[in-house]
């Protein structure tokens, strides 16, 4: 009897080490490298293009691998269809895991921002964390203008990191006099057809550095891997985030305001 328990657990136990190869072979080598290294793996799902995608996380903090139908190359970045469309914050919006948005919320309160439409007694506020070279975010710039002009202010948090410019661009905002008069500078001379924001940059002061890491840190920290971010308070109060640019439909909800006429043709695959 004792044999053939012990036969039974080899047997157990070799149909376990054949599961876990078979699962290892299933996971790229360059993942398999990344979770030695202390990441874990906490989804994954069928991304387009045939590809398959990966939320990793370490340090609390979570970001989004691709990898190809063959294991034999790991994709990072946005990914973009073709309409334009951000894939990859699309993507993490359904399967990266939600913090808690209450205490930090409070931080976006005290974060360096800068203020843009109503100044006193707006409506409504929303947060938006943009990087002065970001396409997306300069159209969503231009979808909340109509709903400043209606009583809405947004609280605009720099951060930089898609361009080698960003960061000398986001100081210059930062350290000028007129920091709304400097962000909407870079936003109304934009070049959409190199992907830069219009304000010349300026060498990054240490405070400019310290204010732009901890920018990034609260962004993190609200599990958000791309820029445009949206976070607001519903009519219920409860926190709510939007990653990417949103449809002109959304802006209501975000808002909490009426809906405004948009018809910025550079805004139309967004309607």
């Amino acid at each position: 009897m004792s044999l053939i328990r012990t036969l039974s657990a080899l047997t157990i136990l070799s149909l376990s080490a054949m599961a876990a190869n078979a699962y290892a072979e299933d996971i790229p080598k360059q993942i398999q490298g990344i979770t030695q290294g202390g990441a874990e793996i906490v989804k994954t799902f069928p991304a387009a293009s045939q590809l398959k995608g990966w939320v990793i996380s370490k340090d609390g903090r979570y970001s989004i691998l691709y990898s190809t139908p063959d294991n034999q190359t790991l994709l990072a970045g946005d990914l973009i269809d073709e309409k334009g469309n951000n894939l990859t914050e699309q993507y993490a919006d359904l399967y990266v895991p939600k913090a808690d948005l209450a205490p930090i919320y409070a931080e976006l309160e005290k974060s360096t921002f800068i203020a843009e439409g109503a100044q006193k007694s707006p409506k409504a506020t929303v947060y938006v964390f943009f990087d002065p070279n970001c396409p997306f975010c300069h159209f969503a710039w231009k979808g909340f203008q109509a709903y400043e002009a209606a009583g809405l202010q947004v609280r605009w948090i720099p951060v930089a990191y898609l361009m080698e410019t960003s960061t000398g661009k986001a100081a210059a905002i930062l350290q000028a006099k007129d920091r709304l008069a400097a962000f909407t500078e870079n936003e109304q001379k934009y070049v959409l057809k190199n992907h830069e924001g219009g304000i010349k940059p300026a060498k990054p002061s240490a405070a400019s550095l310290k204010v732009l890491q901890a920018n990034s840190e609260l962004m993190h920290q609200l599990g958000i891997t791309g820029t445009p971010a949206i976070v607001w308070k519903d009519a219920q109060g409860k926190i709510q985030m939007k990653p990417g640019m949103p449809r002109l439909s959304e802006f209501p909800a975000i808002t909490g305001l009426p809906e405004q006429p948009n018809n910025d043709p550079e805004l139309a695959r967004f309607r």
